[in-house]
């Protein structure tokens, strides 16, 4: 077979997209006009009636969700030791102490028995990932979480079109934050959403996004003249990104549907492959957004693994890692928290074995079998 060319992710971008960015661009408004507002409008409705802000990108999401439940200095947000660093960033911003958990060997996300231990008086929000696409045990999340004044922040950037007991993610806890960077299942070039069925943080989070003006220009009575209200932010999404996004959200049930499709091939072809562990499409409740396929060596290193990544990009198959460092342990985090390195057995052996294969709407039946045998020969003959 010849040598086919497969990258992790091709963001799927026709006609559809680049017509309508055309208008956008023949018009005068090209921030917060009316492609942001219908944007909003059909990801809330697509998550049942949700409350919806397009924003810069994920992080902002969770950002301003902090804000608007006041953490600040002298509160501590669990999040989980594996994720992007983003997750945790975004906690340091608003002043707050990160107090990381371990994940679940199973499914890689946070691990509700890690959370019950981490929980102490200054504990004021989770932010549990759902981890390349499956959704964590809410139920169990929720459990413990209930009768103390602790919220729950979903960070939905690798998950939309997740269900967990057959709900969409980003509907159980006071805010859903959602990423349209261009490896995601749609594309705004770059951008994100904030959901919530909390109509009051949604209206702050339009304004503090937004510098926290008055007014928006387009509900100025005079040009120009507005008034601040609040200390605000510039996270603003483009005319442009969310005529994309709009686009895209029409086709999403398609390309979840050929992800889902694409990850039981691939599943099914490497299921005999005894040197990895693959994570699962559906655990209990939950149902994979299929972000990936991600292979976890049961038995390797951090050497290893890149060794096998580096002999597939050579046949020109494309990978991530999701995600390469435990939080706690990488350079940053390590200076500034002193915990039990011992915490993170988990998260350690996911940042050091994990391999994230695509599974995208891009592939075809012939880049899957070749990616495939492949990737079992690479393995197998990794001694």
């Amino acid at each position: 077979m010849k040598n086919i060319e497969i990258p992790f992710a091709r963001p799927l971008i026709n006609d559809d997209e680049r017509n309508i960015v055309n208008d956008v661009l023949k018009g005068h408004v090209l921030t917060h006009g009316s492609h942001c507002k219908s944007f909003e409008k059909n990801f809330g409705n697509f998550h049942h009636s949700s409350y919806a802000v397009t924003l810069s990108n994920c992080t902002s999401a969770l950002f301003l969700s902090l804000k608007f439940l006041n953490i600040a200095a002298g509160d501590e947000v669990i999040v989980p030791a594996m994720t992007h660093v983003a997750t945790a960033h975004c906690v340091l911003h608003t002043g707050a102490k990160v107090i990381f958990a371990d994940i679940e060997n199973k499914t890689g996300n946070i691990d509700p028995n890690e959370i019950e231990k981490k929980i102490s008086k200054k504990t004021k929000a989770i932010i549990i990932v759902h981890f390349v696409g499956l959704p964590c045990n809410i139920d169990r999340i929720f459990d413990i979480v209930k009768n103390r004044n602790i919220s729950l922040i979903e960070d939905c950037a690798a998950a939309l079109g997740a269900k967990f007991n057959d709900k969409l993610v980003g509907t159980f806890g006071i805010a859903g934050c959602f990423s349209f960077y261009p490896t995601k299942h749609i594309t705004t070039m770059e951008g994100g959403m904030l959901i919530s069925k909390n109509e009051k943080m949604t209206n702050y989070v339009k304004k503090i996004s937004a510098f926290g003006y008055s007014k928006n220009f387009e509900d100025r009575a005079i040009p120009g003249i507005y008034e601040i209200d609040a200390l605000g932010y510039n996270f603003r999404m483009s005319e442009v990104s969310a005529a994309i996004g709009n686009e895209q959200l029409k086709k999403l049930n398609i390309f979840n549907s050929k992800r889902r499709n694409n990850a039981k091939i691939i599943r099914n072809k490497l299921k005999l492959l005894n040197k990895i562990y693959i994570l699962p499409e559906i655990d209990g409740k939950s149902i994979s957004s299929n972000f990936c396929v991600n292979i976890i060596l049961k038995e390797g290193s951090y050497e290893r693994r890149n060794k096998i990544i580096l002999k597939l990009k050579e046949k020109n198959i494309g990978t991530s890692v999701h995600y390469p460092l435990c939080l706690p342990l990488s350079n940053y985090y390590q200076k500034y928290f002193k915990d039990n390195n011992d915490n993170f057995h988990v998260a350690e052996h996911f940042a050091n074995n994990t391999i994230s294969l695509p599974c995208g709407p891009h592939l075809t039946e012939d880049d899957m079998d070749y990616m495939c045998n492949i990737i079992t020969n690479v393995i197998k003959g990794d001694d």
